[in-house]
């Protein structure tokens, strides 16, 4: 038994150190290891030889400044990870390994008003298909990273109400996928997931402070606040399309008026449009004409950005982000939405505040959320599952990761050949 403060205690403490920073981002270099975890060069350097010999990580030449070095990874054969994304019409899947690289991924079309059960079920079965695909057998799935576009009660884990799934609201997601999957499922909101892959991947990167902005079906924002997922004690923190823009305004799913959701989502904002481009217009085609030079499409666009700016002048006087990433299909439009999003921060905004944010569009795209699911397993699972199958009883590493007396095996996984991977870090 370890002895807080003994050698054997400091030196588990400093393996998960090094873990816990090699998983969060992917692959490091040594030096970049020493800055994240405040350990001395000479110290990760010994760690790193010992995760090593016990197959935990993988170390590969790299260049870092014009100068060789040595990039840490953790083991392809470490586990892998599972994103699933529900949308207003789609279900996306993706399986990643523990080193940032997605080896599957697949888009299907979902109806909107499917029970949540069938949703859950086409999960499941998707899910299957792809880690079948990855050669990786299912008892080597480490956890599931969801993703819902509601609100989710921090205490009970059911979605709350929401208009975008109906049939939805009172489920519990977390556990519907994991009974059908067998394994555990970490859940949150679209906007959330958003922002955390932004973050991790995206245009997010180097951001401690930042609001991610999802415009879709409904308008949802992600805050992340000191490099965390703030969701507030109730779990709807970032409802910024509730937001009061006209007390006489259009009447919202929620039951308020004028709320910025009934001036920016694409239920209230298509129909303005439809007379003169037809039923079937979707808010990418918007988007597509407004770059095309579409008169109508344009200043649509540049009314939506404007409102949203309104939004974000609220957040900057209340938060203070550094960054704000635009994401969803608004996006694509560039500066014919940022342009006018900056026009009303700079307007209603704290000078200051607005000074100092920059208002920038996500690089995910529709990947957001999903690759956010992945890196939320990533954030969420312990290191204690990478380390308990490679440790001896005075807590180090064991060459080629034999467990210890009486320590089960970590699941591991031959890696995939390659085919069809893509690194997302």
């Amino acid at each position: 038994m370890e002895t807080p403060g003994s050698q054997s205690s400091l030196h588990r403490a400093n393996l998960e150190r090094v873990v816990r920073a090699v998983r969060m981002a992917g692959s490091l270099t040594q030096a970049e290891i020493a800055r994240s975890t405040g350990l001395s060069a000479a110290t990760v350097s010994n760690i790193v030889r010992e995760l090593k010999d016990a197959g935990t990580v993988e170390v590969t030449p790299t260049s870092a400044g014009g100068r060789r070095a040595r990039s840490v990874s953790l083991s392809g054969d470490a586990g892998i990870v599972v994103g699933v994304d529900f949308g207003h019409s789609h279900l996306r899947v993706a399986v990643g390994n523990l080193a940032h690289q997605v080896l599957a991924e697949e888009t299907e079309p979902i109806d909107v008003d499917a029970s949540a059960a069938e949703g859950f079920d086409r999960a499941e079965r998707l899910v299957n298909r792809l880690v079948e695909a990855t050669g990786v057998g299912p008892g080597k799935v480490i956890g599931v990273g969801l993703g819902v576009p509601g609100p989710i009660d921090v205490e009970s884990g059911t979605l709350g109400s929401t208009a975008i799934l109906p049939g939805w609201s009172g489920t519990n997601p977390s556990e519907e996928l994991s009974g059908r999957l067998g394994v555990g499922v970490y859940v949150d909101n679209d906007a959330n997931l958003g922002a955390l892959g932004e973050l991790v991947w995206g245009s997010g990167r180097g951001a401690a402070d930042l609001a991610y902005i999802k415009v879709a079906s409904g308008v949802g924002a992600g805050l992340v606040i000191s490099g965390q997922i703030y969701r507030g004690p109730g779990g709807t923190a970032g409802e910024i399309g509730h937001i009061t823009l006209d007390e006489s305004g259009p009447v919202c799913r929620c039951g308020n008026r004028g709320c910025l959701e009934t001036f920016t989502a694409a239920r209230y904002v298509l129909p303005l449009l439809q007379p003169s481009h037809g039923p079937d217009l979707t808010m990418a085609e918007v988007v597509r004409l407004a770059r095309e030079g579409d008169p109508g499409c344009r200043r649509v666009i540049g009314d939506v950005g404007r409102h949203i700016g309104s939004g974000v002048a609220n957040l900057c006087n209340l938060l203070n982000p550094s960054r704000v990433v635009l994401g969803g299909d608004l996006a694509e439009a560039g500066e014919l939405v940022l342009g006018s999003i900056r026009e009303s921060v700079s307007r209603y905004a704290i000078p200051s505040a607005a000074r100092q944010l920059g208002i920038v569009p996500g690089t995910l795209g529709g990947r957001a959320e999903v690759l956010g699911a992945l890196a939320l397993v990533l954030s969420e699972m312990g290191d204690s599952t990478l380390l308990d199958g490679t440790l001896s009883a005075d807590g180090a590493a064991q060459p080629g990761g034999r467990p210890a007396p009486g320590v089960p095996a970590v699941a591991g996984a031959r890696p995939a050949d390659g085919t069809g991977s893509s690194a997302i870090a």
